[in-house]
């Protein structure tokens, strides 16, 4: 017998059947971060890089994919998220992107909440390219889901 849920018994991708599973409240936080110099980072903290609002027109590159993930991610559900917020905090060499995605339904948000967190990434890229082109986008990962039949799960430390 076959464990694997996105493989069928004669060996061809599948999207999981979910139609029978319960309705649950579901949350994901991923999180992921862009390295850069010193003066990328004042440029988007003083909202002075060239091409404008960095972190604004990242969230909202954020939300936006995060809506998207089912028509990105093969085999992914395309799902009507309640809610996809997406934070930013400087750090020393780096801004970090931690997005959280959520809804009452039959499957996870996991995917949704790190294609969010890797589209801000990808946009802070983009809009600060121009400063510094050596940026370093990394660290994407879940930190934590909450919902369904695993339950509860969080990121070792």
């Amino acid at each position: 017998m076959n464990d694997l849920t996105h493989i069928g018994e004669d060996g061809t991708a599948r999207m999981v059947d979910v139609g029978g599973k319960a309705e649950t409240e579901r949350v994901a936080v991923a999180s992921g971060r862009i390295t850069m110099s010193t003066a990328c980072i004042d440029a988007i903290r003083a909202g002075d890089a060239p091409k404008g609002d960095v972190l604004g027109t990242a969230r909202i590159a954020g939300i936006m994919a995060a809506k998207r993930t089912g028509e990105l991610i093969p085999l992914c559900h395309p799902l009507g998220l309640e809610s996809i917020t997406i934070e930013f905090s400087f750090e020393p060499d780096a801004v970090r992107a931690t997005a959280t995605a959520s809804l009452t339904g039959k499957t996870g948000v996991e995917m949704e909440a790190m294609v969010a967190a890797s589209t801000a990434l990808l946009t802070i890229y983009d809009m600060a390219k121009a400063i510094d082109k050596a940026m370093v986008i990394g660290d994407v990962r879940l930190i934590e889901k909450r919902g369904g039949k695993s339950g509860h799960w969080k990121a070792p430390a």
